[in-house]
């Protein structure tokens, strides 16, 4: 009996992940909207070839101060951050081509921006003003969100992250 409840609370253990703040778990929790667009440099992205793996999903826009100042801790977070089973995915809504790599280039040059030109990705998943982050688990379920800009490369943000891919396919709520 004794060896049960060390297994129920390492269980509970393992599933309880700490939230820093603006971090909103989704309630409930639902499947990723369709994403299949180009980046600035012509490759294509389909979320659907992503499963296993958490993505960092990261709507933004040149014009949005708050974006602006969060870009470059996305990019720090990306080079701290290098791990196989977690990919950041940059979706810039409704600018040019030129736009976002003229922006990207002087703000965080190791970054892609996928581009949703006209807007239709963007509508799809609805966040709720620039900048949202959402996090979507290995088998294309959203389970949290973050509006607002965010420090990412801060140490709170980056155990966040890590306490999510130290989870186990058995330890991720359905």
């Amino acid at each position: 009996m004794r060896a049960g409840i060390h297994s129920i609370n390492r269980l509970l253990a393992t599933d309880t992940i700490n939230l820093p703040q603006g971090i909103i778990e989704v309630i409930p929790s639902r499947t990723a909207p369709a994403l299949r667009l180009k980046d600035e440099n012509g490759q294509a992205f389909d979320l659907t070839q992503q499963r296993g793996k958490w993505l960092f999903v990261h709507f933004w826009a040149s014009w949005c101060g708050p974006c602006a100042r969060e870009i470059p801790t996305i990019q720090i977070l990306n080079n701290q951050l290098t791990h196989p089973a977690f990919r950041i995915v940059l979706i810039n809504t409704a600018e040019t081509e030129d736009t976002v790599f003229s922006f990207l280039s002087t703000t965080a040059p190791q970054l892609h921006s996928l581009l949703d030109e006209d807007g239709q990705v963007s509508e799809a998943w609805s966040p709720r003003g620039l900048p949202s982050t959402y996090f979507v688990d290995p088998q294309g379920v959203i389970r949290y969100l973050a509006l607002g800009g965010r420090p990412w490369d801060s140490a709170a943000y980056q155990t966040f992250i890590k306490a999510l891919l130290n989870q186990t396919p058995q330890t991720i709520k359905p």
